[in-house]
């Protein structure tokens, strides 16, 4: 009677937290849709050859930098939005995961937020192509999938990794400092132009295997997806085992990248003590 009893008990558990939580995820399938939006347009406006923008600004580098500007400015927007804020703006797997593994998020929230990361970026994704037509799939726009650059798919692989564990250790390191936590969002979006401008050559800057699938689905394009599906979420999770032996898993006060605002959180959450903390 245990045995059978217990399947059902984790499919009640499961529904349960679809029914406290859904404001939460669908706030995550929301902030990566409009991320993947955004990605699509600003690629869509500096790299399609009949864009204004692309005919104005000849230089490859100098577009970069502007699209990395761009979609630093839209993570920092979305961060700080009210959909940031309601579910804590992972907006990617890896995030998620590495949360997962360092106990700040329970088992079926992770599992709900990494559904509606999925889903929510490859609607983005899907409006886009609607709104802007064939332009979306010109061989230089390309849906902004992420793919390896000229050096190969090992420098991608190790690029993936290297630029996923910095970010989660700046996450972790800011969000969890006392004076310095209020600012999470823009020290994310200031490293994410930074890796857009100058690391995009190597890898395209994913970090996210739900944004890489979000443009690789449309495109048909699954080019070393592989490696946007293995080294970005082991990339952050040695970052989270990092923090965790440097200054203690009950130092990393809480799952939110911005815990300033009124929303509730629905993390194993000690956020007060940060007020209290030494830093």
């Amino acid at each position: 009677m245990i045995v059978t009893d217990r399947p059902r008990a984790k499919a009640s558990a499961g529904l349960d937290a679809l029914r406290a939580h859904w404001p939460e995820y669908l706030a995550e399938a929301t902030g990566l849709g409009l991320f993947m939006v955004s990605a699509c347009v600003f690629t869509l406006w500096f790299e399609y050859p009949g864009s204004s923008l692309h005919q104005a600004i000849p230089d490859p580098v100098v577009r970069r930098v502007l699209t990395g500007i761009a979609m630093g400015l839209t993570l920092i927007g979305l961060i700080y939005s009210p959909w940031g804020q309601r579910s804590g703006a992972h907006l990617n797997p890896s995030f998620t995961m590495a949360f997962l593994a360092l106990g700040k998020i329970k088992r079926w929230d992770a599992l709900y937020y990494v559904l509606a990361q999925f889903t929510g970026g490859i609607l983005g994704v899907t409006l886009t192509r609607l709104a802007a037509g064939a332009a979306l799939a010109h061989p230089a726009v390309n849906y902004a999938v992420t793919v390896p650059g000229a050096p190969g798919v090992v420098v991608a692989f190790w690029s993936e990794f290297t630029i996923s564990l910095c970010l989660m250790m700046m996450v972790l390191a800011v969000s969890n400092t006392k004076r310095l936590a209020r600012f999470t969002p823009l020290f994310a979006g200031t490293l994410l132009a930074a890796y857009i401008s100058i690391e995009a050559p190597l890898s395209g800057v994913s970090m996210n295997p739900a944004r890489t699938l979000a443009s690789a689905v449309p495109a048909a394009s699954y080019t070393a997806l592989w490696v946007y599906f293995t080294a970005p979420p082991l990339g952050m999770w040695v970052a989270g085992m990092i923090y965790g032996y440097w200054r203690g898993a009950h130092r990393v006060f809480c799952a939110k990248l911005h815990h300033h605002n009124d929303k509730r959180c629905i993390f194993r959450c000690n956020y007060a003590a940060i007020e209290a903390a030494n830093n």
